[in-house]
């Protein structure tokens, strides 16, 4: 009977490369090609891909020329890094194109006491763009938190998601955190209160005093948070090639 079940384990051992080779002919791609052609979705030579994910020249660029083995760890790292499903990627199930980019622009910093003058900021006409640790929804933008009278909600350096089109000022419901945007042109991370007067709010943080009898002309949900440290700045090559991506534009 153990004979019987060591034979069965030792087949089963067997099948499983024979199993991911034959879905790796049928894919039309070898693994070493597949991860080229996430690379250059990214990055346009495999020194700056190397040098950019922390791993040895020599190392990435055996992977993928396909003179060395690639572990598991390495491809979660690849799929992540360029955007593309990690099966894919390791087995070639799917398409390149099935994946979310965890890219959102940061169109500007929120005051979370801090006050942020949206006609004076020091961020680029049209936003920076970032990559995130969680794929985000379409049409999202970013706010990064500047001041800590939110703390431990929030603190300077995370960023909050939300949406561009915001929210109409009477779908806010009374207590609703919120990036808002005063008719003055401060933008704010707060809690919103509701006053006697429509159009007028009460903006709470948690550890300093409200700001009374604001108008506001913008609101939006939080719909996410990237803590800091979590989120990165986009190189120019990389952000030339996600909007390539955008308009359907392939890599030369």
């Amino acid at each position: 009977m153990r004979l019987n079940l060591q034979k069965a384990e030792l087949k089963s051992r067997h099948q499983l490369p024979d199993l991911q080779i034959l879905i790796l002919q049928n894919a039309g791609m070898e693994r070493h090609e597949r991860i080229k052609a996430a690379r250059a979705r990214r990055f346009d030579t495999a020194k700056e891909a190397a040098e950019s994910l922390g791993v040895p020249y020599g190392t990435y660029s055996g992977h993928e020329s396909g003179s060395r083995g690639v572990k598991d760890v390495d491809l979660q790292l690849y799929a992540r890094r360029f955007g593309v499903p990690l099966e894919w990627l390791s087995l070639g199930l799917g398409s390149i194109d099935e994946s979310q980019v965890n890219v959102v622009t940061l169109v500007g910093r929120i005051g979370a006491g801090a006050q942020i003058d949206v006609g004076v900021e020091q961020i680029p006409e049209g936003g920076e763009q970032i990559e995130t640790v969680m794929p985000l929804p379409a049409g999202a933008i970013g706010f990064e938190v500047a001041g800590d009278s939110m703390w431990p909600r929030y603190d300077p350096g995370d960023v909050i998601v939300c949406t561009a089109q915001g929210k109409p000022l009477d779908d806010l419901y009374e207590g609703e955190e919120a990036a808002v945007r005063t008719t003055e042109g401060f933008r704010y991370l707060k809690r919103v209160r509701r006053s006697t007067t429509r159009g007028i709010f009460d903006l709470e943080s948690h550890n300093a005093p409200p700001m009374r009898d604001i108008r506001l002309d913008w609101a939006s949900d939080v719909l996410a948070v990237i803590r800091a440290g979590k989120w990165r700045k986009l190189s120019d090559g990389e952000r030339r090639r996600v909007a390539r991506r955008a308009m359907g534009v392939s890599h030369p």
